[in-house]
């Protein structure tokens, strides 16, 4: 049962990062595209705007892919939680812990689950269970 455990884990923590991932590099659900977020993200300090929406959009989308279907998985968490913190140092921390106040509280939650994926592996619907 734990291996199902992680399966759901990693298919809801996984694929809501590739939607995040299209949203920023696509446009998808809603997103503004790569001209969106990039002109977001130089508006509150991160330059070159365009060029870090495009990592910030690869390392969700692959690190979502890839954390997903169990391929790669500490890589996959790593994109995962570098992400989440870059999120967290440059718009949540200034607003304390608690999402009802725009806090790192979600981001931290997703840092957690991804590291302890990582640490105790996919389980054994996984990629890596059937590669490695």
């Amino acid at each position: 049962m734990m291996s199902v455990g992680l399966l759901i884990i990693r298919l809801a923590v996984g694929l809501t990062f590739v939607g995040h991932g299209a949203q920023k590099l696509f446009g998808m659900f809603g997103g503004h595209g790569l001209k969106g977020t990039g002109g977001f993200f130089d508006s509150i300090g991160i330059k070159p705007g365009y060029t870090m929406a495009l990592l910030a959009g690869l390392f969700e989308f692959i690190g979502g892919g890839l954390f997903a279907l169990g391929l790669l998985t500490p890589l996959g968490a790593l994109f995962i939680v570098l992400t989440m913190l870059g999120a967290i140092v440059k718009v949540h921390a200034p607003n304390g812990y608690w999402n009802t106040a725009q806090g790192y509280e979600y981001n931290f939650i997703l840092i957690v689950i991804a590291i302890g994926v990582a640490l105790i592996g996919a389980g054994s619907y996984s990629l890596d269970a059937i590669l490695f």
